[in-house]
């Protein structure tokens, strides 16, 4: 086909561009060609050609056909008047336009518009009739919130953007277009609002996204890997989300975002640490319970990757870091449990990641009870066989549950989480804090397109705790999004 594309282009009659667009296509049965001629007009004979299933048969009988081959002439017309009068009376269609461009004809046929041949016309007229199914708008999934906005981005990128377009009603709203992938030519877009976006940030990830080769993008997560700083690190430096609010809120800050066709999570660049702690009920709530959530979500992520490697620590090298009754206890709780305390904390992990994928992966309406049974089953089990002991069912079941406050760094806390633990199961304490030293040095060394991945962590300056561990209230802070400071300092840095 890309040769096709390349050296062949429309020729005037119909009966050769028939051939060719068979040619094209042979053995897709999806591809319709539906040949027509006017009853009294003489010249205007053709076709048109679409993908069964990505157009709307009412606009493409209704707006298209039936006017086309119904119109009876006042007067006297030759080709080049007629083809005139269609485009500008009896065709009814919101997007019309002539190309005698293969790769634009091409591009359009596939992405669901309908092309119109007529005898004589060495182009094609292309109609906007797409008609395809795309999922209704729904609540979030993965980012629920009692307060505020319930709508979530779908597989289309023009329902999509309308989401986001509603929310920022201005001219400074710039959507950038691009296709990806050899094979798929995916849509994407970029937005951003021009009176704030950094264009250094928005130069270099245009770069990013040209220099790509590949066959294929399905999905925003294959961008997400392929464009970000460090390849390698734990911790993402690509923000997703599927909440039109949260890409609104982000790119008012100065942030791009990439939406992908057929994708229902955006990307946000430049994404910094501190975001993974941020949801958007924190902006719609009251910012005391706000800021105590949120600080709650830095605290879950820290036990979430510490306790087992302190649990460890304690009862394997530093007992005399601990009380001696609550050691005497574990001790007791230990008895005639076969396996060492690293053996078994690395056991029970493993059982819980098993149990999280699983209930994960099977149906729904069985999936949480498969989670929460097994877990309460096995553990229960477990102790009185006295595989495991109960301290260890409890720091199992801690660290669990502190993991899915940040569910977003999921993956980052788990690998962080077993790194510790083995460093705590050779060092004891000290290869707990070497662990989370070298953690917090990887941390401080990131950038996100340019902009340091700490920004504003540590940091005492007004413009920089207003919305990091607490969110400051709205009548102070100086302007209007939460990260409006932030954005300053993005702006400054990337200079």
């Amino acid at each position: 086909m890309r040769t096709l594309r390349d050296k062949e282009g429309l020729h005037e009659s119909v009966e050769q561009n028939i051939a060719l667009f068979k040619h094209m296509f042979a053995g897709d049965d999806t591809v319709k060609i539906r040949h027509f001629r006017h009853p009294s007009l003489s010249y205007v004979f053709g076709c048109v050609i679409y993908i069964e299933g990505m157009v709307s048969h009412d606009t493409l009988s209704n707006n298209i056909l039936r006017p086309v081959l119904s119109y009876q002439p006042t007067e006297e017309h030759d080709e080049h008047s007629f083809m005139k009068i269609m485009t500008d009376w009896l065709i009814d269609a919101g997007d019309l336009r002539f190309s005698d461009d293969m790769e634009d004809i091409l591009n359009s046929l596939l992405y669901g518009e309908t092309l119109l041949l007529l005898e004589g016309q060495a182009r094609a007229l292309i109609i906007g009739t797409q008609g395809w199914q795309t999922r209704s708008i729904s609540d979030p999934g993965t980012e629920k919130a009692v307060l505020g906005p319930r709508e979530a981005f779908t597989e289309s990128l023009t329902i999509n953007l309308s989401l986001l377009r509603r929310r920022v009603t201005s001219p400074d709203l710039k959507f950038k277009f691009m296709e990806l992938g050899k094979t798929t030519n995916t849509s994407i877009c970029l937005c951003y609002v021009e009176s704030v976006v950094s264009p250094k940030i928005l130069k270099q990830l245009t770069k990013r996204l040209e220099r790509l080769d590949i066959d294929a993008v399905l999905d925003s997560g294959q961008l997400q890997e392929m464009i970000r700083d460090t390849p390698l690190s734990l911790y993402e430096t690509v923000g997703n989300t599927e909440r039109p609010d949260a890409v609104a809120g982000k790119i008012l800050e100065g942030r791009i975002a990439i939406l992908v066709d057929g994708s229902p999570f955006a990307l946000t660049v430049p994404f910094l640490f501190v975001e993974y702690f941020q949801v958007s009920e924190d902006y719609y709530s009251n910012y005391f319970f706000a800021s105590f959530n949120r600080a709650i979500r830095f605290l879950g992520e820290f036990l979430a990757i510490s306790i087992p490697a302190i649990y460890i620590a304690l009862v394997t090298y530093n007992q005399e870091m601990m009380p001696t009754p609550l050691l005497l206890s574990i001790a007791a709780a230990r008895q005639s449990v076969p396996l060492p305390t690293v053996a078994e904390c690395f056991m029970m992990l493993i059982v819980f990641e098993i149990l999280r994928e699983a209930g994960t992966r099977i149906p729904t309406s069985v999936g949480q009870a498969v989670s929460i049974v097994g877990a309460l089953v096995l553990g229960q089990a477990a102790v009185e066989a006295r595989v495991v002991s109960a301290p260890m069912v409890i720091v199992v079941g801690l660290t669990g549950i502190t993991t899915l406050l940040n569910i977003k760094m999921k993956a980052a806390s788990i690998l962080s989480r077993f790194l510790l633990l083995s460093l705590s199961s050779f060092l004891g304490i000290y290869g707990y804090l070497f662990g989370m030293m070298s953690l917090i040095i990887h941390l401080m060394s990131l950038r996100s397109f340019g902009i340091p991945y700490m920004l504003t962590v540590g940091s005492f300056k007004e413009e920089d705790i207003q919305d990091t561990v607490f969110r400051a209230p709205w009548w102070q802070t100086k302007l209007k999004a939460p990260l409006s400071q932030a954005r300053q300092r993005i702006k400054k840095v990337s200079r």
